[in-house]
Order: structure tokens, then sequence, then C-alpha cells
């Protein structure tokens, strides 16, 4: 079996360092141990060619120890069109050895060589994992001979990409532990019932979250009184799972009885695997994965395609030529000997085979991205353990790309041009339309890196009348360095869109890259005009966020540009295809919004530690950044500030200028001492005045109006905190808040501010007044609640505000002159700056009120600082998909030649579809969608644009510019506006100037047929000038 194990590398074994600033989106898909035992794996990849040189990339950024590029091969101008790293000076020299150095440059800790070697048995000892890209098959089962003869099997995988095709082969041994099959978070459920019996027990749970839990599950329990033999037995296996019930295979009729309480968390399983040898996998090659069901048959026709090209380089030295009918021929012929002697027969398509073999002879780099995602990922499971293998065969085409009409041989004859491979499968003409290619791209990140790669090796927008336009408004941080390969550690801080077009231009040096640092929104229509938007070919975007996405979306539905779509979320990846008049816009279907707990929830009664984690975050932003921001606006104009809470006299405005009030007098730091105090108070209000006000107010033995107990599940009845200045978690948190706030009072931190514990001394020594719980004291409980404010009449609220008003103006007459706050913006990033010590004490401290499991600062991290887990693989893989789907925009494919795909790496799963058409809408002789503008091309009255209309049949009654409506037959005072003209409209009842470079304005018309029935019609554009 294959034994994966950190202590085993030399990388130090469990007491690895990790640097969680670089790798903490990694982390929260992988998690330390198996970032562990990434760092003692060594890697060696044969064929240094546009395959091996991304699995290389996606394999160094994930933080192996050493990454072996075997080749002996010459580099070739024709390599430059799928390898990243090589460039025209390179031509000559040895390929692996060529891109060493830039290679090495993406993790300083990755040990990074060239070999040459013979692949013998004593060579090939010293790896963890051998990935072949190329060489005969007989040389791959010779290796994968050698990797499983070993006493612990060394790790094989076998991967080509050959023009549009592509397979990936897996052995990873007779016998392979997988750790984690999927890498999900266990499920968990908080138990509300359990009935005993035999030979079933029934567990019920709270209504509140539905249950994920499925039968043959292994669970867990914790926390259950009464019958606590659940807590010490098990693990159990469940069946019968409801939305929120199931079932033990469990006789509990001996156990204790229930009381209360518990949690029942899933016990995730590992999963033993065995594997064939390739040569015995070839001739038995079992289930192959599907990744397009359109083409359940082409797996089989692959396998004996791919054995007869290799029977064909054998034989001849050589791929067969690019358009070459005779060797055309000869792989058929080779084909079917294959599949003569395969156990089941393969239907063999001979247009296919021809397109096989006339582009085999390609590499092209939106193949090599994809798989080098596809295959990266295979290596990482071999290292770790860590989710489901590859097993064990993957074929994979994009045959729908091919241009409609055969291609002549002069069409695709090399022309000694480093886009030779790709003119060998799309001929000349088509490397002329990418050149002149138009793009924008939005977003310079994860994915606009590897986009801006891909478009530079496909020679998009290198041509005459090509440009590629990137903006994006962010700078580089060390923790994009972890996926984002343009940059290196001296950018940081760097704008993204400068640094990555600089690099993609170093790529390929024809590549025109123009970068913008402006965010794509409403604000920047000056930047991103129409004549912008009506000036390009295909939108890309490589965005984080829906917002964004949807705006962008409907540019591109207005302008009728293609769109495309993709995203990733740990190992899962997703890309979507908006072509005009064929596809659905991005913005016709969305995830639904998540969540959030119940504002009483977050506040009051927590049950879990992500509530714990919002609280945590929203405090500090509350008393760190909001209140100071708050004192400055008010210092700085107290009369006006005045004025305007007097005219809207509310609980909202009371508890800001309590606030400002607070932090210039109770909370005002002189000295760091004050500073501790203030840090101190907020502790003890915190974590012992506010829980033993709730208590007081709810005794454990409260009930509810219905006489059911009030401290019932989900809620956990909670306990005051001491503060203990021994305790390492208290410490901490006195210690950053003390210097966090000593940050936002310009107070000088004394050297001994850095030892946590002799801060907490200071805290400790302060002689604090006893707390009294108050009765009468509301408390909300009502989940449908969003204030957590009490509420006061209008006179008491106005008399409390001008008291407060009072205190304020005493306190900013000693305020020396000029004085104002420093507002801290949150940042997780950075661990040196307190900030998510600050979140996670106070996360932390509120878990152990309520007895919740406690977390470190890394999860703290994930949770409060909202980070969207991602990994090198899964962006490699969706960027390639895109740049696949790029050829056929630029054929003007139709709709059934384009795919939206699902993948998950971690499965592994690839799920590909054709586009959803949009919905389209009929009226007697008129048919639209989305897609559609009716424009009409002069200025028009009100009066005139529903005559217009009502001659279509349709009767308008509403017309709307932006949010402003202009006319509406309800209303008797617009009869005014029919004589008026639309254009006069938006500019006094719009209040929008229209510019005088802009001719057109747009207006949305609600209308009803001759039926009276509502219709949706297109937008209205009215051309007035």
């Amino acid at each position: 079996m294959i034994n994966i194990d950190a202590s085993n590398g030399s990388g130090g074994g469990d007491k690895m360092e990790i640097d969680e600033d670089l790798h903490s989106r990694q982390l929260a898909v992988y998690g330390r141990d198996s970032m562990r035992k990434m760092a003692a794996a060594s890697v060696l990849i044969v064929g240094a060619g546009g395959l091996g040189v991304e699995i290389a990339k996606n394999v160094i950024l994930a933080g192996v120890k050493a990454v072996t590029l075997h080749d002996a091969a010459s580099v070739q101008l024709s390599d430059l069109s799928a390898q990243f790293y090589l460039s025209e000076g390179d031509v000559g020299a040895n390929r692996a050895k060529a891109c060493v150095e830039r290679l090495q440059e993406l993790n300083p800790a990755v040990l990074v060589a060239a070999a040459t070697a013979e692949l013998n048995d004593d060579f090939l000892g010293g790896f963890t994992v051998v990935v072949v890209t190329e060489g005969s098959l007989e040389d791959a089962q010779r290796i994968d001979a050698i990797c499983r003869s070993r006493e612990s099997p060394i790790a094989f995988i076998k991967a080509e990409t050959r023009g549009l095709f592509a397979n990936v082969f897996c052995d990873f041994g007779p016998s392979f532990h997988v750790v984690d099959v999927d890498g999900e978070q266990p499920f968990t459920g908080i138990v509300a019932a359990v009935t005993p019996g035999n030979p079933t027990t029934m567990v019920s749970c709270v209504e509140d979250e539905r249950l994920h839990f499925q039968d043959g599950m292994l669970v867990t329990f914790s926390e259950v009184e009464g019958m606590t033999e659940l807590n010490t037995q098990g693990p159990f296996r469940v069946t019968d799972c409801q939305k929120n019930s199931f079932k033990l295979e469990l006789d509990s009729t001996q156990f204790s009885p229930y009381s209360r309480g518990g949690i029942v968390t899933q016990k995730k399983e590992g999963k033993d695997l065995s594997f064939k040898s390739l040569t015995e996998a070839i001739a038995e090659p079992g289930e192959f994965l599907i990744s397009d069901f359109a083409k359940l048959d082409r797996s089989p026709l692959l396998h004996v395609a791919f054995q007869a090209l290799d029977a064909f380089r054998v034989a001849n030295g050589r791929f067969p030529a690019p358009g070459n009918a005779g060797d055309a021929e000869s792989l058929l012929a080779m084909a079917k000997e294959v599949n003569s002697k395969m156990a089941e027969n393969a239907t063999l398509d001979e247009t296919l085979l021809g397109h096989f073999a006339s582009g085999s002879s390609a590499e092209l780099n939106p193949m090599a991205a994809m798989f080098g995602g596809v295959v990266g990922q295979e290596v990482v499971k071999a290292a770790s353990g860590k989710f489901h293998p590859l097993h064990q065969w993957f074929y994979f085409d994009c045959a729908e790309a091919l241009p409609k009409e055969p291609l002549s041989e002069e069409e695709v004859k090399p022309i000694g041009s480093r886009h030779d491979h790709q003119i060998a499968v799309f001929g000349k003409t088509l490397q002329q339309k990418l050149g002149d290619l138009k793009l924008f791209l939005v977003g310079a990140g994860a994915l606009g890196c590897e986009l801006l790669k891909n478009f530079a090796m496909m020679g998009a927008g290198c041509g005459e009348n090509g440009l590629c336009t990137v903006t994006d408004d962010d700078q580089i941080e060390k923790s994009n360095l972890s996926r984002q390969f343009l940059f290196r550690d001296w950018d940081i801080r760097s704008m993204k869109s400068a640094v990555a077009s600089k690099a993609a231009t170093v790529i390929n040096p024809d590549f025109k890259v123009k970068p913008l640092q402006e965010r794509v929104s409403p604000k920047t229509e000056d930047v991103f005009n129409d004549g912008f938007w009506g000036g390009l070919d295909v939108v890309v975007n490589a965005l984080d966020n829906v917002q964004a996405r949807l705006y962008v979306d409907s540019k591109c539905v207005y302008f009728c540009k293609p769109l495309l779509e993709s995203g990733t979320l740990g190992a899962k990846c997703n890309t979507q295809m908006v072509i005009p008049h064929m596809t659905e816009n991005y913005g016709a279907s969305r995830d639904p919004p998540e969540t959030e707990a119940p504002m009483c929830t977050v506040h009051s009664f927590p049950h879990n530690i992500d509530h714990c984690l919002a609280w945590g975050r929203s405090e500090f932003e509350g008393m760190l950044e909001n209140r100071p921001s708050e004192v400055n606006k008010y210092l700085k104009d107290p009369e006006a500030a005045k004025t305007a809470i007097r005219s809207t006299p509310d609980a909202q405005n009371r508890g800001k200028l309590e606030n400002v009030v607070e932090a210039i007098t109770l909370d005002m730091c002189k000295t760091f001492e004050d500073c501790i105090k203030c840090a101190r108070l907020k502790f003890e209000d915190y974590f012992h005045n506010k829980i033993a006000q709730l208590v007081y107010t709810f005794p454990e033995d409260s009930t509810t109006s219905n006489q059911t107990p009030f401290w019932s599940a989900p809620k956990r009845f909670p306990h005051v905190l001491n503060l203990d200045p021994k305790d390492a978690g208290h410490a901490s948190l006195i210690q950053g808040l003390s210097i966090l706030l000593a940050e936002v009072y310009g107070v000088p931190r004394p050297e001994w501010a850095g030892d946590m514990f002799k801060v907490a001394e200071v805290a400790a020594s302060f002689q604090l007044p006893k707390f009294q719980p108050k009765d009468g004291v509301h408390i909300e409980t009502d989940p449908s609640k969003t204030s957590n404010d009490a509420s006061f009449s209008g006179t008491d609220e106005e008399a409390v505000i001008e008291d407060l008003f009072s205190k304020a103006d005493g306190a900013i007459a000693s305020l020396p002159s000029g004085f104002s706050l420093t507002p801290i913006e949150f940042e997780k990033d950075d661990d040196s700056n307190y900030h998510m010590d600050v979140i996670t004490g106070l996360s932390n401290m509120r878990a152990r009120n309520y007895n919740i499991e406690e977390v470190d600062k890394l999860k703290a991290k994930f949770v409060a600082g909202r980070i969207i887990p991602a990994i090198a693989t899964a962006t490699a893989m969706a960027t390639g998909l895109v740049c696949l789907e790029l050829y056929k925009v630029i054929q003007g494919k139709e709709v059934e030649a384009y795919r939206n795909t699902f993948a998950n790496l971690a499965l592994p799963l690839f799920a590909m579809a054709e586009p959803i058409p949009p919905k389209r809408e009929k009226f007697r002789d008129m048919e639209w969608s989305l897609w559609d503008r009716w424009i009409l091309e002069q200025d028009l009255t009100v009066d005139e644009a529903l005559k217009y209309f009502r001659e279509k049949g349709l009767e308008v009654y509403s017309i709307s510019f932006g949010a402003s409506l202009l006319y509406n037959n309800i209303f008797p005072n617009h009869k005014q506006r029919l004589g008026k003209k639309l254009s006069d409209l938006v500019q006094t009842v719009g209040k929008c100037q229209i510019p005088d470079t802009k001719n057109h304005f747009d207006v949305v018309m609600a209308c009803e047929d001759d039926e009276g029935k509502d219709l949706d019609i297109p937008l209205i554009t009215i051309k007035f000038r």
C-alpha cells in the first residue's frame, strides 16, 4: 500500500512549518495535514512541453518538496505554441534546463531541477510521484512497471494532449488509501430528541437547519445529556435519513433516558483503492470517466485511437502530417487492427479519426492548461491522499471546436511560426482572426493571470489590429502568490493589471495588452463608454463577486457581445458561455443567497462557532473602524451633526451618538495603560456583564409562553468569564485589543507591549466595580428582528439625545485642536497587525461563554475573513476550458457546439452540457428575447410613443428611465406629459443630463397586449439625435 506520511520526507514531518499568509486559500482546501504530506513529496515530470510545464507550475505552487523536469529534447520554435516558459532565445537549448529558473521563481520553498538521466530503477526510486507526458507507450509501460515494483509503490500518471484530444491514466499501485474522498466539511446537526428502540434508535434534530446526512454514513455524538452512552460509544451507522431526523442502527433500549442537548457529527470514512498496471488497463480499461454525456461512445474510440497513434509513431518516427490524407488513412488502418484485438470493439468514426490524425502533432495551449489542472490535481492526490483519484482512464476531446469545413493541406502547413501547432489544427485564417481580436478581460487575479497567459500563447490580440484590454483595481498581496502565477514577492503592493500585463508580454512579446486600474461599474462609464463596449469582439470575466459579474453581463447583453464566464471554489470550477441570441445570459439563473443567522442568535444565543466568528468580526469593525469614523465625522462639524440627528431622533442615531460620547469620555486613551484598561473593560462587558445580565433575565429553568424550556436546543446556556491573566486566550485578546486601541488613539506602544502576559497582568490589576444585573432589561429573542436596539418613546429619545449633546460638548472642549481618531480597516492577510488575533480572541471567548468548541487563528481567518478557498489546479482547468470555447466564438459556431462545464477535481467529476437557450417571447408576428432591443430612430413625444406601440397591438401604460417614472396612465397629472418629448422628460424628471457625445437613451416600457395581459417587451432605445 502507498502509505503517505509527512515524517518520511526531509521537510521536518509533522513539525514542518507552513507559510499560512502565502497558502491561506490553499489551506482552506487541503488543510494542514495534507499540506505537510505534499511538502514531503518529490515529483518527476517526464516531458518539458506545454503540458509538462503546466503540471509543473501547478504542483510547484501547491508546495511539494521537489519537482524534477526530465527532457532530453531541444527547444523548437513550435514549442512556444504551448510552453509558456520558453522564448525564441531558447531555441536549440535543452527544454527542461531552459525553463527551470522561471519555474523556481514560482515558489522558492520547492526545489526545482532539470534532468536528462536514463529513466531506470535507480533514478526513478527517488520520487514519490512520476508523471509521463511524452514518449512511447512502451516506455510508459516500462516506467509504470518499475514504479509498481517498489516495496512502497511510486504513484504513476500518464497524460498527453494531441490537438483537441487528450487522455490521462493513473496507477497509484495495488493498494492506495484515500484519507478524504471529497474534502467537504463533515455534516452536523443539533439533537432535539432521542427515542430509544431496537433494532433502530430514532434521533430528531432541531428544525432550524436541514440535515444533510445520507443513509449509510457514520456519525458520532457529543454533549448529549442523559443518554450519555451515545457520547462514549460509536460511531453509528445511520439509516432512513429525513429532513430533520434519522435512525441509528443501534439497540438503545438499555441506555439511560435522554434528557437534552447533543451534537451529532458525520464521521468521514477513507477509502482503499486498487489500481491496474498500465499494461493491464490497456487491454482491460474498465469504466472510463465521462465528461460529456453527448459523447458516451467517444472514450472507447479514443482508447483505440491513441494506441493507433503510438503505433504510427513507432513505425514512422513522427506524427501524422497535418491535413495529409495518406497519413490519416494509415492511422485508420492501424486503429482497425488495434480495435480487432480489443476484448470489446469500439465503434470507429472515420471522420473523427481523420481529424485526430491531422492535429495529432500539435500541442495547444488551452488543452495543456486544462489538463495541467487535471493532472496537477492527481499529483496532489497521490502525494497527500486527499480527494478521490482518477480511477483510471479519462479521455477528452473538443472536436466540436474544429472548423466546419475540412482544411486543405496548404491551410494547415507550418509557416515557421510559434503558432504552427495551432495552425496545424485550425489553419492560418483562424490564426489571423485570433490575432486581430479585441478582447476585454475583467480581472487580473488568479483567473486573469491564467487567461492572459493563454491569450498570449494563442496569439489572441497579437495581430496588427488586435488588443487585449485588462482592468483590475486591486493590488497584489502575499496570499495571491500561491496561485496567481504571474506575480512574484517583489510585486507585492503593485497593481495587478500592470504587473500581469507586463509578465504576459514577456511570454509573447507580440501580445498587445492595455492595463487599466478602474473597476467596471456604473461609476466608470466615462471610461468604459458606449464606444468602448461597441468596439469589442469578446468579453471575458475573471471576477470573484456576483455583483460585478451581473454588471458586466448586463453590458454584454446590451451591446450583444459574447461573454465567457468562469469561476472556482476550492477544487470546483464552472464555465458558462453567454452567446448573443443563442444562450441565456449569466443573470438568468443564480444561486440562492446565503442564509444569515438571525440577529438575536448572533448577539445572544450563538450555538456554533460561525455565529461567534460573525459576532467577533462585527464587534471588531464596530469598535475599531465604525466608531472612530463616527467620532471624526462628529468632530469635523458638531453643529451639522446635531442638526442631522435632531431631524431624525431615532434609536439608530442615538446609538451612534452614544458611541461618539463613549469614545471621547469613558474610553478616552492617553497612555498605553489607558488602552489596557479600556481593553479590560471591554472584556468585562462582553464576557462577564452581558452574560450575567442574560442569565439573570433568562435563568436556566425559565420557560417560554408555551411552557417549554427557554434554553432548549439550539440555544445553549452560557456562563460568565472572569479575566485570568495566565490564560493564553485571555492574554492574547487583551494584548491585541490594547495595541489596536493605541493605534486608534495615536498612543505610543511601549516595548513591553509585545509580552501578552505582562499586558494581561496590568489589565488584571485594575479594580472594577462589581456588576449588578438589572430588572426590566429587554433582550431580543425574536429571530425576525434586525436591530438590537431597545425602543424608546419620542420625548424620552429627544431628552436622551440632548443630554448626550451636552456630554459631547464638554468632552470636545478638553480635546486638543485638530484631534481625531485613526479608524482601523480590517486586513486579514497581515499576521503582524493583530487584527486576526483580536477577532479570534473575541470569537473564542464568546465560544467559551457558551461551551462551543474554539478554533485556531487560521480557521477564524477562513470564516471571519470570508476567504474563498482557491487552488491553482481548478483555476488552470477553468481557463483552459474558457479558451477552448474562444475557438468556437471566433468561428461563429452554432449553439450545439458550445459547452458549459461544472467540474469537481476532488471527486473527480466533469459535467459538460450545451448552454440553455434564452427565453423567447412571441406576440403576433413579433418574436424577441432579452438579447433584442427595439430602437426608435426619432425624438418622440410620450403620445407619439404610445401611438407607435398601439399600432402594433401593445398598450403602453408606464414609461421609466432608471429609477424615474416618466409616465404612468394611473396618475392624472401625467396627462400633461403626453405632448412632451421623452428626451426632455429624461432631463427634467430623470435628472439626467445626456452628454453631447451620446445620441440615445434607454427607457423601459410596461405594456399590455390586446387582451389586457402584461407582456415583457425588450428595452427601448430612443435615438433622439
